[in-house]
């Protein structure tokens, strides 16, 4: 799929998955049926042989911890791996991140956030925690994992956003890879709730907590929390008209926080998810911005950075976990739960370090 196409196309799917009436949504509803068929049949399929034990995922020989959702994007993921990371930190523990890399934006984020914990990009998360233990790293979390059942998890994290509509349909149809019911294979559940998402978020609390089975679930707010430059340092809010740009899942949060911070209506120019900034994407966002600032996110700032003497001035939102002690206390125990359990047999199927574990 060209970036052009894509960018024309994934604003339109996103109102039809909200339900918003008229455009090419009756054409997409066409289009969707034979491929939901097939993709609830295969999520249907992929459960059930490892829930009957047809299928066993490995198990590392340290705890694997997952922090990942039931849709595509816009749940917060990376910002919240940040901060399981710096839990981990806090108790003493050597962490790696694993992630898949459907973009170089996570693995930027994750080095740039906690220096010095080792990034390891792997589509096969099995050799991303087998590079972990040969870097003499204790614990592996992935950034994305929920989906992930070839390796075995001490604790699966379940982020879910009050922006992915309900019900909760399946893909193409809709953003979920999984039935909301999914979540009861989890052990945690945060409810990330954007900018004006609060309502929405105790509605989806209470239509989890009537799923028999469903672990605990706590709201966690993620609020913006500071302005900075697109090198990361400190900055004070723009003064000045600013052009919004963005290349995530779920945009319009942003571009609402930004217009209610700054007390003023911010225009919005989305890219697709996980985009790669090209140098004709960089001029045209110069050309239309004229002689407006420039306001990104941490996720974009990345990789726009090596493009900063092309761009207008930049300022970059942050975003950060915000938990209640319940949430609080919810991650720190499941985590001491996780660590304590390590310390004992870790089962007989094992992911070990490339010079003693399988090819």
């Amino acid at each position: 799929m060209t970036a052009p196409f894509r960018e024309w196309l994934e604003p339109r799917v996103r109102r039809w998955w909200r339900g918003e009436p008229g455009g090419w949504g009756p054409l997409f509803t066409a289009l969707a049926v034979v491929p939901g068929v097939f993709f609830a049949a295969a999520v249907r399929l992929r459960a059930t042989m490892y829930e009957t034990g047809l299928r066993v995922p490995a198990r590392a020989s340290i705890p694997v911890i997952s922090v990942g959702n039931l849709s595509v994007g816009g749940t917060g993921k990376t910002p919240v791996t940040a901060w399981v990371i710096r839990e981990l930190l806090k108790m003493g523990r050597g962490p790696a991140v694993v992630y898949r890399g459907y973009g170089e934006d996570e693995g930027l984020l994750h080095a740039r956030w906690n220096p010095g914990v080792p990034v390891i990009r792997a589509p096969r998360r099995i050799l991303g925690v087998r590079m972990a233990i040969d870097a003499g790293c204790d614990v592996a979390v992935l950034d994305d994992g929920f989906q992930h059942r070839q390796m075995a998890r001490d604790l699966d994290v379940v982020l879910i956003s009050p922006s992915q509509p309900l019900p909760a349909r399946l893909l193409p149809r809709g953003p979920y890879r999984e039935p909301l019911r999914a979540v009861k294979r989890a052990h945690l559940v945060f409810i990330t709730e954007k900018h004006g998402e609060a309502a929405a978020g105790a509605r989806l609390a209470g239509e989890i907590g009537s799923i028999v089975g469903a672990p605990p679930t706590h709201r966690l707010p993620l609020e913006f929390a500071g302005w900075m430059t697109l090198a990361g340092l400190e900055k004070e809010a723009p003064q000045e008209d600013v052009l919004a740009v963005a290349s995530i899942a779920n945009p319009e949060p942003f571009q609402r926080a930004t217009s209610s911070l700054l007390g003023r209506e911010i225009e919005l120019l989305a890219f697709p998810d996980h985009h790669e900034y090209t140098a004709e994407d960089v001029a045209r966002i110069a050309a239309r911005a004229g002689s407006r600032g420039l306001v990104t996110t941490e996720k974009d700032a990345v990789k726009l950075d090596a493009f900063r003497e092309l761009l207008p001035p930049a300022w970059v939102l942050t975003l950060e976990p915000t938990p209640d002690s319940g949430a609080e206390d919810a991650l720190r125990r499941a985590l001491t739960r996780v660590l304590h359990q390590s310390e004992g047999t870790r089962g007989t199927e094992r992911v070990s370090g490339s010079r003693q574990g399988p090819a």
